[in-house]
């Protein structure tokens, strides 16, 4: 009688096994940067649930409740937790509504961004050439400005075209101008891990054999090269977030019907210095609750999946 071979475990029970998860188990920074994330992204995505008001419904604000102090102040009230803007909208509420809008525009930048890097860099690094030559000149030159002015003159420009554009335009053209200012970093990192990867034993196999050369970019080289770009993406995603929010702070961002934490951190900001701190701080701080916690979790997965880096931990 042959004996009964174990079940094989799925993809989710093979993840608890990696190295992976024992460094993130073993990192008390990493799970409280997770639980952050978490819960800033439960509460963006679920805002009309988890919130206990609408901010952007006019038919429920009240001019009377504008300005009110947090619920802990002497003339706060327990209905506003974090008080009220301007307008007398709740700040928690805003907060949710506008980490969405944040989150949204942060991560389809980056994506739209790993897409153009990783493909550039990708060719440049197989192809060589003429090819390379080009795509690297036009990095040196867009890393010659800085990133929030690249993104501010594309920005400005699609505002300039389209003066009354829709929201949705609105919206692609800033996540547009930021994915056009961080584009550079993929292609350059792509670059040299292809240029590496190009000369190994693999690929020269599949050269002899007759492989298409697309063919072994895409299912070869490809998926060797894309750990530093998740590594790298994760912290992007964080200053993807952080460029929004100076756009709307500068008023060239998202609408003003859909205000980002940026927006609302530039509402409060007219209203700082006359007393009502909360309405501009608790922004500031749902701002920098998101981008530190990303940023450390970009951290520990460089470390993670650095070989070298986890041997001598």
């Amino acid at each position: 009688m042959s004996a009964i071979s174990p079940p094989s475990r799925g993809s989710f029970g093979r993840f608890f096994d990696s190295d992976v998860w024992h460094s993130f188990r073993s990192s008390p920074v990493a799970i409280a940067a997770a639980l952050v994330a978490l819960v800033c992204v439960f509460c963006a995505v679920f805002a009309e649930a988890v919130a206990p008001h609408d901010p952007f419904d006019l038919a429920t604000l009240e001019l009377s409740d504008a300005r009110l102090p947090p619920a802990w102040a002497a003339e706060g009230s327990s209905k506003y937790l974090l008080g009220t803007d301007d307008q007398g909208r709740d700040i928690l509420s805003a907060l949710m509504y506008g980490a969405r809008i944040s989150l949204f525009v942060g991560l389809a930048s980056v994506l739209l961004s790993v897409v153009v890097g990783v493909a550039l860099g990708l060719l440049s690094g197989f192809v060589g050439g003429r090819v390379d030559a080009f795509i690297m000149r036009v990095c040196d030159v867009m890393l010659s400005f800085p990133a929030i002015l690249i993104a501010l003159l594309i920005d400005g420009v699609g505002h300039a075209m389209f003066p009354g554009a829709h929201a949705t335009l609105a919206f692609a053209v800033l996540i547009l101008a930021i994915a056009l200012s961080f584009w550079v970093q993929y292609a350059r990192t792509v670059r040299g891990l292809t240029l590496v990867e190009r000369n190994k034993e693999y690929v020269q196999a599949a050269r002899v054999i007759g492989v298409h050369p697309w063919r072994i970019m895409l299912r070869h080289v490809l998926p060797n090269v894309l750990g530093p770009v998740m590594v790298l993406a994760t912290i992007q995603v964080a200053l993807a977030i952080i460029t929004e929010a100076t756009l709307s702070f500068l008023g060239v961002g998202v609408p003003p019907t859909s205000p980002s934490l940026g927006t609302l951190i530039r509402v409060g900001n007219d209203f700082l210095f006359s007393g009502e701190w909360w309405i501009t701080i608790f922004p500031g701080v749902m701002l920098v609750a998101i981008a530190l916690s990303v940023n450390l979790l970009g951290d520990w997965l460089r470390d993670a999946l650095n070989p070298r880096l986890r041997s001598t931990s």
